[in-house]
């Protein structure tokens, strides 16, 4: 066991080191994303835009599904509708655009 903890480091320490730049990538998009878009184009009034507006940012800003409860009580106290949240955490949990690439290098394009 002591002689496949050596080799075992060196495999994962290459594998990081293959994805680090694709990580900074995903980094960097979803830092852009954040900034471009002003928070008055979050809150709306249209259901229609509210639904189209969540599961567009929802895409493109993947996320965790256990930190989604407490994400979408403090979007709903910020006063965004309860369409607009719902749509977004139903994107953000489950599409996540940015981080295809990264599955689709780890894990194969097909499993993507």
């Amino acid at each position: 066991m002591d002689k496949k903890l050596p080799s075992a480091i060196m495999k994962s320490a290459k594998a990081l080191f293959n994805v680090l730049p694709l990580l900074v990538g995903v980094i960097l998009l979803v830092g852009l994303t954040h900034t471009l878009m002003p928070k008055s184009f979050y809150f709306s009034t249209n259901v229609v835009l509210d639904s189209i507006i969540g599961s567009g940012l929802g895409s493109v800003l993947a996320g965790n599904p256990l930190t989604s409860y407490v994400l979408g009580g403090e979007l709903l106290k910020q006063g965004m509708s309860l369409v607009a949240v719902t749509s977004f955490l139903v994107a953000w949990v489950t599409v996540g655009l940015v981080q295809l690439p990264a599955e689709a290098l780890m894990l194969g394009k097909k499993f993507a």
